[in-house]
């Protein structure tokens, strides 16, 4: 088959301008309403999205008076929507430094069975000094101890995933043997940062494993992606710079003995969608015309590792910022932001401006047919394996770029017009199932 776009469908409460909740259309209270949640699930599914996406952390994120906090913890609600929806794939973001193995394995596998094997796991090592102390820690794991630790979190979750063969159940109701112990297989881990002992309370998953996706960009994190990524949701600003890191991750996935079509890479875009190209600016200028620069200032001053008070709204970054090495936290997102104000030469509110619809990710404002264009040539232009689509304002602009940008996408054979016969969220990104790590050791050895 031709090469065809992957879409998911970043959801963030109102939407993921932070000034979208003021909005006449906005529900404030939308970010703990189920309803709100399955209508968006179901409006990605109608346009054939690959999978949505939920954004977690186990901190409060942003003062109260900015914008919506607070979220539905995502593997209950995607249960929720998974019972709403009949296709879509469902992608829940966990920390691997603030979770176990056996629990969030078992969550994992118990998401993929009650979907019918739709699950993903966008694996993050949770960066900030907030999350580390509701966890009795006075600051975060070193950068590299993070991703040291996710890796063996991985290395176990994957052996708990395995513990029971695909036909441990025998279900054997004349013999009376429901299953086979001799199909089962304890981890007896014991590593540097977990001991997990016995198998999992859960049989293996239709996706055996859920896909697993990553999205950090920094150099741990790329080497973490290229290791165990499926999917990589990563930010960039010009297309030059999504080339080269592209490239890049799929040559280390190629070097870390993977297929490197085994990865996709997905970035995200924040399509400011009009009628017209005026239309379109217009929408643009009322969202940045209610942002509130306070709040701004002190999300940026947090971000650069700065004391309060050392921003001024009207002149450039100073200029004796952090080097990356020096920041333990979000390194990539902090470089890509210093290197957007300089590049720009941009004073401190209209980089707070950029900022505002989504902290980074590309923000493209035109019409329909100029979103897709966009989309197309950074697809062709292998820059992307698809996007993280990450509607400004929620439900309006992911119903907009479903109803005006998908037709544009299907016509130009971009995208599908319906799922087809292929039916887990494996299938849907071209990977296999993978095979029980147990079974296949002992085939060997026959």
């Amino acid at each position: 088959m031709p090469r065809q776009l992957h879409l998911n469908a970043f959801l963030m409460n109102t939407g993921h301008h932070e000034a979208s909740w003021r909005l006449p259309e906005s529900d404030p209270y939308a970010h703990v309403d189920l309803a709100h949640y399955v209508h968006l699930a179901r409006v990605a599914e109608r346009g054939t999205f690959d999978s949505l996406f939920l954004a977690d952390g186990p901190q409060l994120w942003n003062n109260l008076a900015q914008r919506p906090a607070g979220a539905l913890e995502p593997l209950t609600l995607l249960t929720a929507l998974a019972t709403a929806t009949e296709h879509i794939g469902l992608i829940a973001t966990a920390s691997t430094s603030y979770n176990s193995p056996y629990n969030l394995a078992r969550r994992f596998a118990s998401l993929d069975i009650v979907s019918g094997g739709r699950a993903g796991w966008n694996i993050v090592t949770t960066a900030g000094a907030e999350a580390a102390r509701n966890f009795g820690l006075d600051a975060e794991p070193a950068h590299a101890e993070r991703y040291a630790r996710a890796g063996e979190f991985l290395d176990v979750a994957f052996k708990l995933w395995d513990s029971w063969e695909d036909d441990a159940i025998v279900a054997d109701k004349a013999a009376g043997v429901w299953g086979d112990d001799a199909r089962i297989h304890p981890p007896r881990h014991r590593g540097t940062y977990f001991q997990v002992e016995g198998a999992l309370n859960v049989p293996r998953s239709p996706q055996g494993y859920p896909l697993l996706v990553q999205a950090g960009s920094s150099e741990d994190g790329k080497r973490f992606a290229a290791r165990y990524a499926e999917a990589v949701f990563t930010a960039q600003q010009t297309i030059e710079d999504a080339r080269a890191f592209y490239a890049d991750l799929k040559a280390r996935t190629s070097a870390a003995g993977r297929d490197p079509g085994h990865i996709k890479v997905l970035p995200g875009i924040v399509p400011v969608i009009g009628s017209t190209e005026a239309e379109a600016r217009e929408l643009e200028r009322t969202l940045e015309e209610h942002i509130v620069y306070a709040h701004g200032v002190g999300r940026l001053e947090s971000l650069l590792h700065l004391p309060s008070g050392a921003l001024e709204l009207d002149a450039p970054l100073p200029d004796d910022l952090p080097s990356e090495d020096a920041i333990e936290g979000a390194k990539s997102r902090y470089t890509l932001v210093v290197e957007l104000a300089r590049r720009e030469r941009l004073t401190v509110r209209e980089l707070i401006g950029r900022l505002g619809g989504g902290r980074g990710h590309l923000t493209f404002a035109g019409t329909p047919e100029q979103v897709a264009d966009a989309i197309e040539t950074w697809f062709t232009q292998s820059a992307a394996d698809g996007f993280n689509i990450m509607p400004p304002v929620l439900p309006s602009g992911l119903d907009a770029f479903v109803d005006h940008v998908v037709p544009i996408l299907r016509a130009r054979g971009l995208l599908r017009a319906e799922y087809g016969p292929r039916t887990t969220l494996r299938e849907r990104y071209g990977l296999p199932r993978p095979a029980n790590q147990y079974t296949t050791r002992e085939n060997a050895l026959v």
